[in-house]
């Protein structure tokens, strides 16, 4: 299992060709209380780097973009009923779809947890 993360603040964790996908416990913090999300439909195929769904909080709606190309196979339905989950459990149970990967190289351009945690703090 490897987990990576991006510059706009969303995580993938990869088991197999299988990658989980998510915002960072910093990207919720920064948030505020989630209040609602917006998911990718399964089936629908993503692109690294452009806008896969849409999380909105009580100070702001913001964009999550597809860390990987792939294509969607599971949305997280409990978030659409629960989206304060995300606040709760941002790297758990706050996940917010899973894609089939298309292409693992893509994961290369990514940082790891060390990597993200510097770049959080250089950046704020």
């Amino acid at each position: 299992m490897t987990k990576k993360f991006t510059k706009d603040h969303e995580w993938v964790l990869v088991e197999g060709d299988i990658a989980t996908v998510g915002v960072s416990d910093f990207a919720q913090s920064q948030l505020g209380d989630v209040v609602f999300v917006e998911l990718p439909e399964a089936g629908r195929e993503l692109e690294q780097g452009k806008e896969a769904a849409v999380v909105e909080s009580v100070k702001a709606a913001s964009d999550v973009y597809a860390p990987v190309s792939g294509t969607v196979i599971e949305a997280n339905q409990a978030l659409v009923d629960d989206p304060s989950k995300v606040n709760g459990d941002a790297e758990g149970e706050g996940w917010f779809f899973k894609i089939r990967l298309k292409d693992a190289a893509e994961l290369d351009a990514l940082m790891d947890e060390a990597a993200y945690k510097a770049f959080v703090e250089e950046s704020h």
